[in-house]
């Protein structure tokens, strides 16, 4: 399951090699997709390290109007927000510590999955790493 504003897309999950993209799937959020099959989300499990083909550009303060490019191209995928159900909880976190959402990023962007999370060994662990259940 993705974000909870595409729980009614076609999705699978990432495998490592994966090379994904950026994608407006029309529900009101962006998430990753395969080129060649922009119309399947595919989900990404929190701590999944991700390498961008170049700079990512994002909307600022989620405004479609105005981007910024940032100097950044790898970020690790994170979920924020968890306890908040009807709210965009997907997000990518950039080596200097700063946190965006996915719906925030251009469509168009091109990345690979590098590595997925660590098989959690805890229980808190396996909470952390799993994603937020769908409310819908």
């Amino acid at each position: 399951m993705c974000d909870y504003s595409i729980t009614n897309v076609k999705s699978r999950p990432a495998t490592v090699g994966d090379k994904l993209r950026t994608t407006n799937f029309g529900t009101g959020t962006r998430g990753f997709a395969a080129p060649e099959d922009p119309t399947t989300a595919v989900c990404v499990l929190p701590g999944t390290e991700l390498a961008f083909a170049s700079p990512i550009s994002v909307f600022l303060n989620g405004y479609y109007i105005d981007a910024k490019q940032l100097e950044h191209k790898t970020a690790i995928f994170r979920q924020i927000n968890r306890e908040q159900a009807h709210m965009h909880h997907d997000a990518v976190e950039f080596p200097d510590g700063q946190l965006v959402l996915l719906t925030h990023l251009k469509d168009g962007q091109d990345a690979t999955v590098l590595q997925l999370p660590a098989t959690p060994k805890t229980e808190v662990e396996a909470r952390e790493q799993g994603r937020v259940a769908s409310a819908g």
